[in-house]
């Protein structure tokens, strides 16, 4: 089935508690499931992004600071969607380009790219953090309407920017996360409406010092909403960050080699691993 993953960057799951009431109500109707995980540690941008894609804990990667600037030595969604012949996309920040397109990212030969025979086929990569999450939803949009990916993944920055700029407890940071859920009730119920499954989530949380990369319950909750047919709304399902690549692969039916969340799973969906 094809797959839209959204990762809300530094969203902390203590505000999208409240704050993302678009999501909590297509929960209600029926439509998806809303849990919250712990992120693995680091609790930093880069090392989770290698995390969801790949499932594979930072200490382990080897991306454990944001710094690592290298393409990734793991198997990713978009690597194993290209090898079961699934057509990839992203409009994402360009460290995501940095691990499984090329590395380092030059703006102007990397900033959209058309490449077929890379893991991720079609992007449009950014590298301001206050690139316009309104522009970053049109990015999303335009390429899959022009291209039909299987796998399409969305990163928008304006939460984490806000938060770095003005801590968790502020209005700016809730504000942001409450403009990105409006977003999504903009372009969301095409998605659902043409029958693509869908998952919301974050890489990280934030505190009230203005950055992440610790233990602290804000720094490390993060939400995790699942929508369509491929998932079970499972209420007693405990996912971890680290299954979100396995079982994402599943829901695109895909063979892979990574953990899965099988409680998340509808009893239709894959079973691939």
């Amino acid at each position: 089935m094809k797959t839209i993953l959204v990762v809300l960057d530094g969203l902390s799951d203590v505000v999208a508690e409240h704050a993302m009431g678009y999501l909590h109500a297509e929960c209600a109707q029926g439509k998806g499931s809303y849990y919250s995980l712990t992120c693995e540690l680091p609790s930093l941008s880069r090392p989770l992004y290698e995390c969801i894609l790949t499932g594979i804990p930072p200490v382990v990667s080897g991306i454990v600071h944001n710094g690592v600037s290298r393409l990734s030595h793991q198997q990713s969604i978009f690597h194993y969607a290209r090898a079961a012949g699934k057509v990839t996309a992203a409009a994402a920040y360009h460290w995501v380009s940095e691990l499984y397109n090329r590395s380092p990212f030059e703006a102007v030969r990397d900033r959209h790219q058309l490449a077929v025979d890379l893991p991720i086929q079609y992007g449009h990569f950014y590298s301001d953090d206050g690139y316009p999450d309104s522009h970053l939803f049109e990015d999303a949009e335009s390429l899959r309407c022009q291209y039909d990916p299987d796998f399409l993944l969305i990163h928008p920055m304006n939460i984490d920017d806000a938060g770095h700029k003005f801590g968790l407890g502020s209005s700016q940071y809730r504000n942001r996360a409450r403009i990105a859920d409006g977003l999504l009730s903009h372009w969301m119920p095409e998605w659902l409406k043409a029958g693509y499954q869908v998952v919301v989530t974050a890489d990280h949380g934030m505190n009230d010092d203005r950055s992440h990369g610790g233990t602290l319950p804000e720094e490390t909750r993060v939400p995790l909403f699942v929508f369509g047919e491929g998932f079970s709304r499972d209420p007693q399902a405990t996912p971890r960050q680290t299954e979100l690549c396995g079982t994402l692969c599943d829901v695109l039916g895909v063979p892979h080699d990574k953990p899965v969340c099988r409680e998340l799973l509808a009893a239709s969906s894959g079973g691939k691993g």
